[in-house]
Formats: structure tokens, sequence, C-alpha cells
């Protein structure tokens, strides 16, 4: 559907009629006559132009038909496409995942076949990412050191596109919560005070790194930062041993009192996620808990149009600029007698 943006300018429109019919040529008055030996040549020329003056010749026409573009473009036309539907600016949300040497420990199942911590959570986190529309995500990656892989972002794809390029030991083989902590509520204390919330994904217990994780979780509460933590591991795994199989914790070194108490503190909850069934409980929880949207806007796309009359009257402009030039007369050159 085509707008005008400015519809009143369309009032300019008779202005150059009203010049004409109420404004006259000031015609200077002859005082003494002038004789013209030559004055049939020129009224046999004026004769031959009697069409020039017509009212409403070519040339008034075209300069009538600028104006009338200039005027239209001055209006500035638009197309108004559909109405979308489009959701809110919802929450801020730092995803914080370990990725120290624990997290290659094949004790997790995905479709029936055994696969390592790591594979679950980019299953799983990854549909968590996918179903946050209209949220900023961000990514931090941890181990012996915290790396802000993704600021917050709108674009889902590339926060996805990150977490699955991660790797076991790609920020070092131990594990530094509190450094992690503290570099994400660095980047959340960067946006306006609202829904800020962290999710810390963990498997075992923070032993490194310059601060602790209850001091990074009391900034965090005095910004306005809610973490929910997730204790990821199973407590038992079959591994071979010197006399047959044998049955081991794998999240034996899981801190899950330090996980309680971040989350207590920053008034988030904690979640035991001792199978990919947990995990995935645990992330529709935190949905439920954040919810995705606080509803939606319509915006109608735009597209201005002013070019095209603009363009069309700079044509015309160019065609009465040609009719206005000169014609070439010409002389005949009488042909001499040969004696």
């Amino acid at each position: 559907m085509i707008h005008l943006a400015a519809p009143w300018a369309l009032l300019l429109l008779p202005l150059p009629w009203i010049i004409h019919g109420f404004v006259k040529p000031a015609v200077p008055r002859l005082g003494t006559a002038l004789k013209v030996p030559f004055f049939p040549f020129i009224k046999h020329l004026s004769s031959t132009n009697h069409h020039a003056k017509s009212p409403w010749n070519i040339k008034k026409i075209l300069a009538f038909i600028i104006w009338g573009l200039l005027v239209l473009a001055l209006a500035g036309p638009e197309w108004l496409g559909k109405p979308v539907s489009l959701n809110k600016t919802g929450r801020n949300i730092m995803l914080l995942v370990d990725l120290s040497g624990s997290m290659e420990i094949p004790d997790m199942t995905w479709k029936g076949k055994h696969v390592d911590r790591l594979d679950v959570i980019k299953k799983v986190a990854g549909e968590f990412i996918d179903h946050r529309m209209g949220d900023r995500l961000g990514l931090v990656l941890f181990g012996t050191r915290a790396y802000l892989q993704t600021p917050l972002t709108f674009d889902r794809k590339t926060v996805q596109a990150m977490l699955q390029d991660a790797s076991v030991g790609l920020a070092g083989p131990q594990t530094a919560i509190g450094d992690a902590i503290g570099l994400a509520v660095k980047r959340l204390d960067e946006v306006p005070k609202g829904s800020r919330v962290m999710v810390l994904l963990t498997d075992g217990v923070s032993n490194t790194g310059i601060m602790s994780p209850m001091q990074a979780a009391k900034i965090a509460t005095q910004s306005g930062i809610k973490i929910y933590t997730i204790g990821m591991g199973s407590n038992h795994l079959v591994v071979p041993g010197l006399f047959g199989p044998q049955t081991i914790d794998p999240s034996q070194d899981l801190d899950i009192k330090t996980l309680q108490s971040i989350a207590k503190i920053t008034g988030g909850s904690f979640f035991r996620a001792k199978d990919t069934r947990a995990l995935q409980s645990a992330y529709k929880n935190i949905d439920k808990m954040e919810p995705v949207t606080g509803g939606k806007s319509i915006f109608q796309p735009i597209r201005v149009l002013y070019q095209w009359p603009l363009g069309l009257a700079f044509l015309f402009s160019l065609c009465l600029a040609a009719l206005r030039l000169p014609k070439p007369q010409w002389v005949k050159v009488p042909k001499k007698e040969v004696a």
C-alpha cells in the first residue's frame, strides 16, 4: 500500500497556475518606433512559429509535469508492507559452560548412545538457545581461564555455532568458576538493569582462578544478576579394571554445596543433571522461571519511493532543456553561374 509521509505538500500543486494566472509579466513601454528594413523577413519568421504562441505548448506541459513530480517527491511517497509481529526485547542471558578436562567423561547417553558430557550439553543447551527468541544471549567458556566467546547478541545462530565449535580443554584443564562468573558480571553490567540472568553449567569444583565462586556470586547479587546453576554428571560409570569391569562415581568432585550457595545468594536455583533427561528438565525449568518474552510488538516495514518521481522530474527537465536549445538555421547559398 502506498502512503504519503507529508500529504500537506500536495497543497503546493496549484502554485504555478496561481502565479501564471494572477501575476502578469511587465511589458516595457516603447517610446519611439524603429524602422527596420528587414521587417517582412521577421514577420515571416514569426508567422511560421505561430504555434509557439499557444498557451499550452509542449514546453509548458513539461514544466507543469516536472512541478507535479517535484511536489510528489516532497510529499514523501512510501510503500507500507504487511505488518510483522515481533517479540519484544526479553532478557539478557549469559551462558557459562565448563570445558575442563572432566567434560570428556562418557557417562551420558543421547539417543541410546554413550557420549561425553560436552556433547550432551551442545545438544540440550543448543535447544535452549534456539528457544530463547527475543532474548540477548552471550557465551562464556571457562576452564583454567574464562573467555568471552560471544558477547550479548540477538543473533542466536552465532551463539549456537560458537557453542558447537567448543572443545574440551580449549580453556585449560582446570575449573575457574569464580573467574567465569566475574567475567559474565562485567558483561551484564554493560546492559541496562532489568532481567539479567546467568546459567552456569559445570561438572567439578573450582580449583583455580583469581576470584572465588562466592566472591563472584556476591558481586553478581550487588548487580542484581540471578544465577541458575547446573551440576552435571552421572553417579555411576562402568569402566574396565584389572579384575574386570568396575563401577565408579565420575561426579565425586562435583561441588554441589557451592553451586547451591551461588544459586541461593543470587535468587536463582540449583539443578542436578545426572543424565540427559535431567539436564533437559533443568533447562525447561529455567524457561518457566524466566519467560521467553514479555509480549509482542507490531512492525510495519516501510520503503521510501521519493527517488522515482524525483528521477522522472530530472529526465523531463533534460527534455525541456533540449527543447529550449536554439534550432539551427539553414541558409541557402545561391549557386554561382558559370560563364
